[in-house]
């Protein structure tokens, strides 16, 4: 991958959130196979042990949730900036958790705990390091979802914490217009992770009737977000399916939308349980 490889070149230093698992971890993965000399640092509650043996990686045990843990984080990450090797920065806001059903049956907390984590560390860590990268040069990328482009009946919050994320990306690129600093928000469908165990679901509905056709490993999902990353591309939605997807929701009235959308998560979880 050459084009990756030269634009990794003049990277210093990248950040992950939630690199332990899922799309962060295949993030940082698909990054050492580039064999890049940037110092990584993962900020997620536990470490992965097959990168305790990897070059100039940090690892940064912190509950994002957490207003004091993500501000002593930061105080490291100034620390390993003002240390760093000339060059550009990468900040990938990747940490996110969902959670399924009827809003009135769901716990209030893991809601907040939610909104914390999806909305609130995303906006307070970006600002936090946002003084490095003007200086620095690089780019934030915020890993949003399809389900950001309509309402998510069952999944009511989630959809609106990455509905927040997609628009504050956007309108954050052209806030940076003119600067070293640019934006990329990557909006993944079903990807195989742990996301639907974490969001209540015994068995992930990956398998089941038209999520077969949509979904992608999470390997997939982050080699598309280097090279769109590398493509300087400020969108990303994985897959052409899901593209048309989101394309036909926007023609629909918004309603509608949620009605069909609703139906069709209903249905999803329904048909888990039967097979359960």
């Amino acid at each position: 991958m050459p084009t990756l490889s030269k634009f990794f070149k003049n990277i210093s230093v990248i950040i992950v959130t939630g690199g332990s698992s899922g799309i962060g971890y295949s993030i940082i993965k698909a990054i050492y196979k580039l064999d890049t000399s940037a110092t990584l640092c993962n900020i997620s509650r536990t470490q992965p042990d097959d990168f305790f043996d990897k070059r100039n990686y940090i690892h940064l045990a912190t509950d994002l949730s957490d207003p004091d843990e993500l501000r002593k984080s930061v105080e490291r990450l100034k620390v390993i900036l003002s240390e760093a090797v000339p060059g550009k920065v990468l900040l990938f806001n990747n940490s996110g958790f969902g959670d399924y059903g009827s809003q009135q049956t769901l716990d209030r907390s893991k809601q907040l705990n939610m909104i914390d984590l999806n909305v609130r560390a995303v906006v307070d860590l970006t600002t936090c390091l946002l003084p490095d990268l003007l200086e620095r040069g690089g780019c934030i990328i915020n890993i949003a979802s399809t389900a950001a482009f309509q309402p998510t009946p069952f999944f009511a919050t989630y959809g609106a914490t990455k509905a927040f994320v997609l628009n504050w990306t956007l309108a954050l690129n052209e806030d940076l217009r003119g600067t070293k600093v640019r934006t990329l928000v990557v909006c993944p469908g079903p990807t195989r992770t742990n996301f639907f165990k974490a969001a209540g679901f015994a068995e992930p509905p990956m398998n089941q009737g038209a999520n077969r056709l949509l979904d992608m490993s999470s390997e997939e999902v982050a080699d598309r977000t280097l090279k769109a990353l590398a493509n300087k591309k400020s969108l990303l939605i994985t897959g052409w399916k899901n593209k048309l997807i989101v394309l036909l929701g926007s023609k629909l009235p918004i309603v509608l939308v949620t009605r069909i959308g609703g139906a069709l998560l209903r249905k999803m979880r329904l048909e888990v349980h039967k097979k359960s």
